[in-house]
């Protein structure tokens, strides 16, 4: 967590240099408590380690510049920071519901997280042209299915490899992931989950590329269609 804090406040200094430092921990605050809720199995504090780390990792190896890791970094801050598998009521910015296998919601958690992006980037000062494309960064984590035009921001590239990387993780960190899923969907019927999940990751491997940075393509694309095409026959028997 205090890792966490300190590299939340050292993200802020790169995207709002003029944010008030009470802003800053504020919006940390609100954002580690978030990622911190009890309802959350993997959408929680590690995975969001994880996809800092693979953004990391990626910028490390192509050219990047600084403002679109910086997009990138946001945006993977704000990504899951609704999340919720069952209809709520908002009681603040950013807090509407998400929806479950079972049904959709009025809004989705990456529509919400959007939302609160927005309010937050506004708070602290950052400039419109990165708050939009954060958002969008942060909406296209919904069906992590870039389309051509999506394509043209190296930003929503990056955040969408890096929010996927669990999918090439080594085999028990892979496992540990689906299970995590699975207790965060607990009251959902096994026979009904086993379907609506095979139906979010089967497409996965239709594609020609699970990935669509060069660097992840080559080193983690291998992996995560072993690791898709083992999870998609423990759903099917």
């Amino acid at each position: 967590m205090r890792a966490l804090q300190r590299r939340w406040v050292a993200d802020c200094a790169a995207a709002a240099p003029r944010a008030p430092r009470e802003v800053v921990d504020d919006v940390g605050h609100d954002l580690l408590n978030r990622w911190s809720e009890k309802h959350r199995r993997y959408h929680g504090l590690t995975h969001l380690s994880e996809v800092l780390a693979a953004l990391d990792r990626l910028c490390a190896t192509r050219a990047v510049s600084a403002e679109d890791a910086t997009v990138a970094v946001l945006a993977a801050w704000f990504h899951d920071a609704v999340y919720s598998v069952i209809r709520e009521t908002p009681d603040r910015p950013g807090t509407s519901g998400a929806a479950a296998a079972a049904g959709a919601a009025t809004v989705s958690n990456e529509a919400a997280s959007a939302d609160l992006a927005e309010h937050h980037l506004s708070a602290l000062r950052v400039a419109a042209t990165t708050r939009r494309r954060v958002t969008a960064s942060v909406l296209d984590t919904e069906h992590h299915d870039l389309g051509s035009t999506a394509g043209e921001d190296p930003a929503r590239v990056l955040l969408h490899d890096a929010d996927l990387w669990i999918l090439a993780a080594p085999v028990v960190r892979f496992d540990e992931y689906c299970a995590q899923v699975r207790a965060e969907y607990a009251h959902v019927p096994a026979a009904v989950y086993a379907r609506e999940r095979s139906a979010v990751l089967r497409p996965f491997l239709a594609r020609d590329n699970v990935y669509r940075t060069q660097y992840a393509r080559s080193t983690w694309g291998p992996a995560a269609r072993e690791n898709l095409a083992r999870e998609l026959t423990r759903l099917a028997g």
